[in-house]
């Protein structure tokens, strides 16, 4: 899929857990695995607005665009 998810990263940077992140941005730690692990499939506007809000980064902190063709590569 060509769009990355930089989630643990983010994490990683501001020093904050998956649990600790998950209560603040009321999501289950599930759900938030899934989307760190980059198996999600979509994300709410909301959610990603929680997340920005939370870790203090713009969404394109996050979410990264990659063509197939760099893959390939």
């Amino acid at each position: 899929m060509p769009i990355i998810v930089n989630l643990d990263v983010m994490m990683a940077k501001r020093k904050i857990s998956l649990n600790e992140l998950s209560e603040k941005v009321d999501l289950t730690l599930s759900n938030l695995s899934i989307l760190k692990t980059g198996k999600a499939r979509a994300i709410r506007f909301s959610t990603l607005e929680s997340i920005c809000n939370a870790l203090d980064c713009q969404p394109g902190d996050i979410l990264e665009y990659t063509s197939d063709e760099k893959k390939k590569l």
